[in-house]
């Protein structure tokens, strides 16, 4: 007899790409926005150094030249650090956008599968499988993510905010052999591949097009899944979802009393 598995109620699949939207709307409003001027701010921050010093200059012993080129330098210094402060708040940014969203989506399969299925081992596997097998399992129930335009984009997004928090680990090492644009590149591009090869989690660095990117991949995917999935001969569970399942239906057999 068929029967709905999992259901993306429309008002509750409204509310996940609102409170995505103005998170991330909130984030560039609140917290990007404060770097759009750094290039006029560390300007300014040259000119200051240049007066608060000027009081030190003793013309001789003293080039003017030395202190202007100190004062430049010191804009320059200024100018780079906010740069670098600017691309750490863009990758919290997606960080908070890409753990919520991993969150929301697995709260959501363990929620509708208590509807049909009592147990901790299916709700520990939901939980603790890793991205590439979540989307198995999303493909296995009729949402075919991975021919879907957006999981491209969340694959790729995955890899920045692993990389962000782990540092010079698997994750980057993939970033550098499969999405080099995420690596900042100082050198002529006849040597691109050269400092890519030498990079490290410092020089990881994402623009305002990838926080869009990546959000447009969130709205899309939760646009993709479908209303009702049925229990059918479509429902194709994968391994590690299915001995889950067993181990529950043992566990359960096990906790009953024995019949008299």
């Amino acid at each position: 007899m068929s029967r709905v598995l999992f259901q993306m109620w429309g008002p509750y699949r409204a509310l996940l790409i609102r409170s995505h939207k103005f998170y991330v709307e909130q984030g560039k409003m609140r917290l990007l926005s404060q770097f759009q001027n750094i290039e006029e701010e560390s300007d300014k921050y040259s000119e200051e150094w240049l007066n608060q010093h000027s009081e030190n200059f003793n013309p001789e012993i003293h080039s003017p030249d030395d202190f202007y080129e100190q004062a430049t330098n010191e804009g320059v210094e200024h100018y780079e650090m906010l740069e670098d402060m600017r691309n750490r708040t863009r990758l919290s940014v997606i960080s908070g956008m890409y753990h919520e969203w991993d969150k929301q989506l697995r709260g959501w399969l363990t929620k509708e599968i208590e509807h049909w299925h009592h147990g901790n081992e299916v709700k520990k596997v939901i939980w603790s499988t890793n991205f590439s097998d979540l989307m198995d399992f999303m493909n296995g129930i009729g949402c075919q993510v991975k021919l879907l335009p957006c999981y491209a984009s969340l694959d790729r997004c995955r890899l920045i905010v692993n990389a962000y928090k782990h540092g010079d680990g698997a994750a980057f090492n993939d970033i550098k052999k499969h999405y080099p644009e995420f690596i900042q590149q100082f050198d002529n591009p006849l040597n691109a591949s050269w400092f890519i090869d030498r990079s490290d989690h410092t020089d990881l660095v994402v623009s305002d097009a990838h926080v869009d990117e990546f959000s447009k991949a969130i709205i899309d995917f939760w646009e993709s899944v479908p209303s009702n999935v049925i229990n059918n001969d479509t429902i194709c569970a994968p391994e590690w979802f299915e001995k889950a399942l067993k181990k529950d239906l043992t566990n359960s057999k096990k906790q009953r009393p024995e019949e008299s």
